[in-house]
């Protein structure tokens, strides 16, 4: 029996793997669709486009999927889609045109953080866990039936790339425990739980900026989950901004953002002290 027919959408580490992954099942790969890297960002993941380049697969980088690209798209006769952080709007046409379906992989645990950013969310709040879901796209992001997850342990020492990595391997290994699923239209769904749902927002640059009012823990989480390759946590003071990469939380008492010590940097929080390890002073 001849494979279906798959489109992918896919970027960043994550859909690096996953579509590694496919080429390595030998999966009927007719076109991927991914972006053309940012200038403006820091781009530590490998490229999808090349990935696919190099495995003869047709691919396309649109910056959004109009009437056109839909039309090229539903000319392949696709039977299963597949979106591994694909960052553009897939509209409802493509959605519901594979027999088999349209599934996503999403980075954490759903119905738990929808939405974006969801690994710096879960570093910033403290999870000891978090993982990866694939799931039916549906309209509405992040909410279509699941069909398989994978769970993975934050340490209280992860920065937030150290869980996205975590997050794509867990990513890839469910590809690689459902693709035959997926391609036979066996895969078993159960509905998220509505209940349990939980959303958070992108983040932008200016959202690291510390509140020395919080505790040294909630300070640490700030400045782990956006460190490099993150745009960084950082605080302004007499017109200079200062940027902290590596900290950690100390027993201590000081005012909130008084300087305790230079020699080790020791910084009052809201409760506790905050160990200054790295940091890199900037025009503002």
């Amino acid at each position: 029996m001849n494979k279906p027919r798959i489109v992918v959408f896919a970027y960043s580490e994550v859909g690096a793997l996953c579509l590694e992954e496919l080429v390595r099942a030998k999966s009927n790969i007719v076109c991927v669709f991914t972006h053309e890297d940012d200038p403006d960002e820091e781009i530590w993941f490998r490229s999808v486009k090349k990935i696919a380049e190099d495995n003869n697969i047709p691919v396309r980088t649109p910056k959004r999927l109009n009437d056109d690209e839909v039309k090229y798209f539903l000319s392949l006769d696709p039977e299963l889609v597949l979106s591994f952080y694909y960052r553009a709007l897939i509209p409802k046409p493509v959605l519901d045109a594979p027999r088999l379906g349209s599934f996503n992989i999403h980075g954490a645990l759903l119905p738990k953080y929808r939405g974006r950013a969801c690994v710096n969310w879960a570093v910033l709040n403290g999870e000891t866990k978090t993982g990866a879901t694939l799931h039916v796209m549906t309209e509405k992001a992040d909410r279509g039936d699941i069909a398989a997850q994978k769970e993975v342990e934050i340490s209280f020492t992860d920065t937030a790339h150290d869980v996205f990595m975590k997050v794509a391997y867990a990513a890839r290994d469910i590809i690689a425990d459902n693709i035959s699923a997926l391609e036979e239209g066996k895969v078993s769904l159960t509905p998220q739980d509505e209940s349990q749902a939980t959303y958070f927002g992108r983040r932008r640059p200016e959202d690291g900026r510390i509140d020395w009012n919080k505790n040294a823990v909630e300070v640490y989480n700030l400045i782990r989950a956006v460190t490099h390759p993150f745009p960084g946590a950082f605080t302004d003071i007499d017109g200079k901004r200062y940027y902290i990469w590596r900290a950690e939380p100390t027993e201590g008492t000081a005012k909130p953002a008084e300087v305790v010590s230079r020699s080790p940097l020791l910084i009052g929080t809201g409760g506790g002290l905050l160990k200054v390890l790295e940091i890199e002073e900037r025009k503002i």
